[in-house]
């Protein structure tokens, strides 16, 4: 019972905030840290909360997450799904990478590859295989969103048009049940349908949260893709579309059993 009471007073409380944290909630009801952790895992498992660094809040269906926040959400996950991607990569091919904290991961899983040019409208992609002597790094131009080192819009988008890549790996804010690819800013929703369009192959990457997230601005169909990398089985509606548009789907979960 004092469970329950708990959750809801920690809905409300995250409704009227829009955050909690961990440390405020445990000196608010005065129980430890793990038992709100373990509390808003819970919530979280539900869709009512999503989690944040250091706490959690109410999932948004038109603003999203701040930047560091969405580096910090299932980070491990989408280093192990970044790995995934790699492996599917050849050396010696040319790559769009688009905006996301998915994306940066995945930058860093290819800094061992060799003979890559690289297309990415992400300037933190383009800092991090800077590093590597083994890339060929073309930043497109665009408008700077400075809030996550984006370029979006028009010119970004016609950029993008100059180009006709072996691979596209994007990522997106959401995954609608019908397979709608989501996303919030409508500037960069164009710039991914352009990748998507001058790629002989395309991939999606999204880990599990994606599916319990909602956004405005539709990007494409998963159907419309070649993969899918992910954490877990998606749901069942998400398997199926796969299936019947013939979208290959790779989960950590299956690959780790297989290992």
């Amino acid at each position: 019972m004092a469970q329950n009471f708990r959750h809801s007073e920690i809905l409300t409380i995250a409704r009227e905030t829009g955050k909690v944290t961990v440390e405020g909630l445990a000196a608010k009801f005065n129980v430890t840290a793990q038992t709100i952790r373990r509390d808003l895992t819970e919530l979280c498992d539900i869709g009512q909360l999503t989690r944040v660094h250091g706490g959690a809040m109410i999932p948004s269906g038109v603003i999203a997450l701040g930047y560091e926040d969405r580096r910090s959400l299932a980070s491990a996950e989408k280093d192990a799904m970044a790995r995934l991607v790699a492996e599917q990569i050849p050396d010696g091919v040319s790559i769009f990478l688009n905006v996301g904290t998915t994306t940066e991961a995945v930058a860093r899983a290819l800094l061992k590859h060799r003979n890559l040019m690289v297309v990415t409208n992400n300037l933190n992609v383009a800092n991090i295989l800077a590093t590597s002597p083994n890339s060929e790094v073309i930043v497109t131009g665009g408008i700077l969103r400075r809030s996550d080192g984006a370029l979006v819009g028009d010119v970004t988008a016609e950029f993008i048009g100059q180009f006709k890549v072996d691979y596209a790996v994007i990522a997106s804010a959401a995954v609608d049940p019908d397979g709608s690819l989501l996303d919030y800013d409508f500037r960069e929703v164009r710039v991914a349908q352009a990748i998507i369009k001058n790629a002989r192959k395309s991939y999606l990457v999204a880990d599990h949260t994606k599916f319990k997230m909602a956004a405005p601005v539709r990007i494409a169909s998963l159907g419309e893709l070649d993969g899918f990398f992910t954490d877990i089985t998606p749901p069942k509606s998400i398997v199926r579309l796969c299936a019947d548009s013939d979208v290959f789907i790779r989960t950590v979960e299956h690959s780790a059993r297989a290992r």
